[in-house]
């Protein structure tokens, strides 16, 4: 996925086509450098628009690129790249086939281009609403909620936790938002130097929440999943006198997982679908929460 190795990769790939291939490619090269090059590099570039990321610039060690303003699926992206193809398949060489895929990229991108626009818009809001709480200067990110770039949830860290709140581009109007949750932050300074979690910090950049259960140290990533459930969380510690020992990591499964996980899943997302179209109730900033404080 790095935009430093990639167009080695093109080039390679261009020059045996072009040499061990039937003539095509020979025919018109550097329009067919091109279109290889932009085929590898754009599937990176577009993982860089989730809220996940990508390493843009191995072998160097930076965060992984996060923009975080598309969902990882989102069927407004795909369904116009989907239905360009199906529209080329069946018109072959005519040239429909050609606007038809010029149409699918331009408005997929344009799709891009607004996500950023409503994320800007999000984030905003966002600054407002935080430097109110006394968090103007706490770490946060912002990201488009599943399958849909209209609702967004905003996370950002406290000395004792973190904050969470949402914002529907339909239906608020009012300031945002946020109630308060604990995380185990003692535990997870103490821990700070083990290999797991340093490997984690820098993978996530710190937006995770840290419990103590059964003696274990366990670590949620904050930007996959709807609180309390967390798509990935992994035991990485076990308490061992007044600090943490380092264990193999072991990787928990979320709670929605089986028949009854699924409903509760279902029940979810229908909650966010009515999210994205009605506001909630009341106007005013909360205030951190008695149960925002440092958990035990």
């Amino acid at each position: 996925h790095s935009l430093l190795v990639l167009p080695w990769v093109a080039a390679l790939i261009w020059w045996l086509f072009k040499r061990f291939g039937h003539g095509r490619v020979a025919q018109a090269p550097g329009r067919w450098f091109w279109a290889i090059l932009l085929a590898l590099i754009t599937h990176p570039l577009l993982d860089a628009f989730t809220v996940y990321g990508t390493q843009l610039w191995w072998p160097f060690t930076p965060h992984p690129t996060m923009w975080a303003s598309v969902f990882i699926i989102d069927p407004l992206y795909t369904v116009w790249l989907l239905l360009a193809c199906a529209v080329a398949w069946f018109a072959r060489a005519r040239p429909l086939a050609q606007k038809a895929l010029v149409a699918g990229l331009v408005l997929s991108s344009g799709y891009l281009g607004w996500s950023l626009l409503a994320k800007h818009t999000v984030d905003r809001e966002a600054d407002r609403a935080l430097a109110a709480m006394g968090l103007g200067d706490a770490p946060r990110f912002s990201m488009a909620m599943p399958f849909n770039t209209l609702l967004w949830q905003v996370v950002a860290m406290t000395p004792n936790g973190y904050v969470i709140g949402e914002r529907s581009l339909i239906a608020d109007r009012a300031p945002m938002t946020f109630e308060g949750h604990p995380s185990h932050v003692q535990a997870l300074r103490q821990a700070a130097e083990l290999p797991a979690v340093r490997r984690l910090n820098w993978f996530n950049r710190g937006f995770m929440r840290a419990q103590v259960v059964d003696g274990e140290l366990r670590l949620s990533d904050l930007r996959m999943g709807l609180e309390p459930e967390y798509t990935f969380t992994f035991a990485v510690a076990r308490a061992e006198g007044e600090g943490w020992a380092a264990i193999t990591p072991r990787q928990l499964r979320p709670a929605y997982e089986g028949e009854q996980g699924r409903t509760m899943l279902k029940r979810r997302f229908a909650a966010l679908w009515q999210r994205i179209w009605h506001a909630p109730p009341g106007t005013d900033v909360m205030a951190p929460k008695a149960g925002w404080t440092e958990a035990p």
